[in-house]
């Protein structure tokens, strides 16, 4: 499978999740599980999959601590991973400061397929990946954070239990937000039943930083 750089829309409340090629059974890797809330629109908000606070003091120099970066100051897009490996493609979630002033992002993003042209939910949420490192990423404009997501192949599952779907792309919400961006991504497969889990990612780390 080809994953493109998909086009961002900025929605509050809006879409994010993911897919993949290969037939192999997928590995297991060290997860928790995350909950997010299924909508019927794209403008409907669910609980963060992740909140991790940003610093709420500064260091005493007297300039100001730089705030949580926003939903709607960020633009997200997918990037060349390691391709696929294991009956799964990986790929980088990639969430750039669009605003005027330096933000922080830390933790695991939220991150769920959606479909159906209303935004609505398709499967289970994106599981956190712990197995690498989860720093606080300081953003100043411009600037780039990025998520190693692994999209394991629906075909890894007999089509009654995957019940397959194609995505219109991805509900990605930023640690500790309840808005959400959407990141288009028309050429996956994913599973309408929640229990033929497809999708983890890892914490967001500065961009170049991500497991390849």
């Amino acid at each position: 499978m080809i994953v493109s750089a998909g086009v961002v829309i900025l929605v509050a409340g809006a879409l994010a999740g993911c897919s993949s090629g290969g037939d192999a059974t997928p590995t297991a890797t060290a997860t928790r599980t995350v909950t997010a809330s299924p909508s019927t629109t794209p403008a409907a908000d669910a609980p963060t999959a992740s909140a991790t606070a940003p610093p709420t003091s500064g260091s005493g120099s007297g300039s100001a601590t730089p705030t949580r970066c926003a939903a709607a100051d960020l633009a997200g897009s997918l990037e060349a991973g390691s391709g696929g490996a294991a009956g799964s493609t990986y790929v980088h979630l990639a969430l750039r400061n669009t605003g005027s002033a330096t933000c922080t992002l830390q933790g695991w993003p939220g991150v769920s397929f959606v479909g159906g042209g209303t935004g609505t939910q398709i499967g289970a949420a994106a599981t956190e990946d712990q197995s690498g490192p989860h720093p606080t990423v300081t953003l100043a404009a411009g600037q780039t954070a990025v998520a190693q997501l692994r999209i394991v192949s629906a075909a890894a599952f007999d089509t009654a239990t995957c019940q397959p779907q194609t995505p219109d792309g991805f509900r990605i919400y930023p640690p500790g937000s309840k808005q959400s961006l959407f990141v288009e991504d028309a050429g996956s497969t994913a599973c309408k039943n929640p229990d033929a889990a497809l999708l983890s990612v890892q914490a967001l780390v500065p961009e170049g930083q991500a497991t390849s």
